[in-house]
């Protein structure tokens, strides 16, 4: 029996809007800010979840341990606005899908402390997708879930990457070559390191969420590249939703998912 454990709508739906702040890729020195449609969708499923951790298929869950398949993305980047890639091609969005291991460390009244380690196979999102390796980013989160009705999540850890993974953000083919921009190889290996916090709450029919989030390149493997302009940077975006419909059929889950 799941502790914390209420009845809640197999599935929700909901649209709103949120506005973001990202660099154009880690290491970038420029931002895209974009205001957005943020579509709310919760499915509580045994096997199928999609819910503020993202959508996964979850293949083994216990008390303290949870394996899923977990899917993540990133968005595209035109190199005619970015200084460093001026002439490269363009970025294609990617999608990246892997095993992503839970591990309970140890929890109280209000709080968990979990270990995180998902390992994704990367995709570009374009006509003629291709495979561009994986990545790995192992961390600790601290998640607090009494917070008068607010949910904090806290997370840091190291990022590893392919060397086909790195090659796609930081090479530079000898054909694209500059006085400013030299040729460039990148390996695989140590990806430098992030920080996330993610604060949200539900309230009866509206769904709020911000999100902060701090990278550093600082020992990366490719931290030579010429693209990389700034080797620490910051994320930033908030949401808001408008949940408009639900299942008539109710699930027992947990009430701090």
């Amino acid at each position: 029996m799941l502790a914390h454990a209420e009845e809640r709508p197999l599935w929700e739906l909901g649209l709103g809007a949120g506005a973001v702040r990202l660099p154009h890729y880690r290491g970038s020195d420029q931002d895209h800010e974009r205001v957005l449609p943020v579509p709310y969708f919760v499915y509580r499923g045994e096997v199928l979840k999609a819910d503020r951790e993202g959508a996964r298929a979850v293949l083994l869950e216990t008390e303290r341990v949870r394996f899923d398949l977990s899917l993540a993305a990133s968005p595209p980047t035109r190199s005619e606005d970015d200084d460093a890639r001026h002439g490269m091609d363009d970025l294609a969005p990617t999608v990246e899908l892997g095993p992503d291991l839970h591990m309970t460390l140890a929890r109280g009244a209000g709080w968990r402390l979990d270990l995180r380690a998902p390992v994704r196979a990367a995709l570009t999102v374009e006509s003629d997708p291709r495979s561009i390796g994986w990545t790995a980013t192992p961390h600790l989160r601290l998640d607090l879930f009494e917070l008068h009705g607010w949910k904090l999540g806290l997370q840091a850890g190291p990022v590893w990457g392919s060397r086909r993974y790195h090659a796609y953000f930081y090479d530079v083919e000898p054909a694209d070559a500059t006085d400013r921009r030299p040729a460039y190889r990148a390996p695989g290996g140590f990806g430098g390191g992030h920080a996330l916090a993610t604060l949200t709450r539900r309230f009866e029919h509206v769904w709020a969420g911000a999100f902060l989030r701090g990278d550093t390149l600082h020992g990366a493997a490719f931290g030579d590249s010429p693209l990389v302009r700034d080797r620490g940077q910051l994320s930033i975006g908030m949401a808001i939703s408008w949940v408009f419909a639900s299942s008539t059929r109710r699930v027992v889950t947990d009430e701090r998912e």
